[in-house]
């Protein structure tokens, strides 16, 4: 399995981005998947997550109402739409997937089994 994301770069506080991420895999609907950020000597963090359904996701409480991930299972791609940035957003984000249940998120950098090289997202003030 086989993770690129993209779609990070340079923005104003209070802008948005939208990440990608595209997975070279049979069977993308067998995947659920995340997003972690991290930032120099910290811990990789989660951020979000979406079921192999889609009928469920998680969002780390810090970017609740501003992020949203949706997948697309025709083009085997997650997404990670972030609106109203902020500063402390800033961060490289990985993408990640793993096999599992149908309605399973994980929150978890342990529940993946497979990482994208992450993108780097920095938010200006």
């Amino acid at each position: 399995v086989q993770l690129q994301a993209s779609g990070g770069g340079l923005v104003q506080a209070g802008g948005s981005l939208r990440l990608s991420c595209a997975a070279s895999v049979r069977t993308f609907s067998n995947y659920h998947l995340g997003w972690f950020r991290q930032t120099p000597g910290k811990e990789r963090e989660f951020v979000a997550a979406i079921s192999r359904s889609a009928a469920s996701t998680s969002y780390v409480d810090s970017v609740k109402g501003r992020f949203t991930v949706s997948r697309d299972n025709a083009k085997n791609t997650v997404y990670l739409q972030m609106n109203s940035l902020k500063p402390e957003d800033t961060a490289v984000y990985y993408c990640a997937a793993s096999t599992g249940s149908l309605d399973y998120t994980g929150r978890s950098k342990y529940s993946y089994a497979y990482w994208g090289q992450g993108t780097q997202v920095t938010v200006s003030s």
